[in-house]
């Protein structure tokens, strides 16, 4: 982390922090925690205990679990993100591409906090 100065660092750590806290919010509004596999698992919104609706509201209610399932595994996978740049600054590792082991740009880093790869290496 030699390329990242101390104040910088600070700067990520808080971003990658809240947006751990935001995503971590925002999963459990849609979701829980499976407690043995540690994955979150969609839930579908409630219904109100309405045995009578009819064809549409069930559709409706189908396409709402299907969307929660998609945006929670776009969430999961991001707050996995987080969560490793997390972990690389503390031993040491965050902000060096994972593919040629140099160091990411910093405006790649500002922009994206928890980015694993230089720009070189983003796709």
């Amino acid at each position: 982390m030699k390329h990242i100065n101390s104040d910088t660092l600070i700067q990520l750590r808080t971003l990658l922090e809240a947006e751990q806290i935001s995503l971590s919010k925002e999963l459990s509004n849609i979701g829980i925690k499976n407690p043995i596999t540690e994955d979150w698992q969609a839930v579908p919104m409630t219904t109100d205990g309405d045995a009578d609706a009819d064809y549409s509201d069930q559709a409706d209610y189908i396409e709402d679990f299907e969307s929660r399932i998609a945006r929670l595994g776009e969430m999961e996978v991001r707050l996995k993100d987080v969560n490793d740049a997390l972990e690389k600054m503390n031993d040491g590792t965050y902000g060096i591409c994972e593919i040629s082991g140099e160091p990411i740009e910093l405006d790649r880093l500002h922009a994206n906090p928890a980015a694993r790869t230089s720009k070189a290496h983003m796709n």
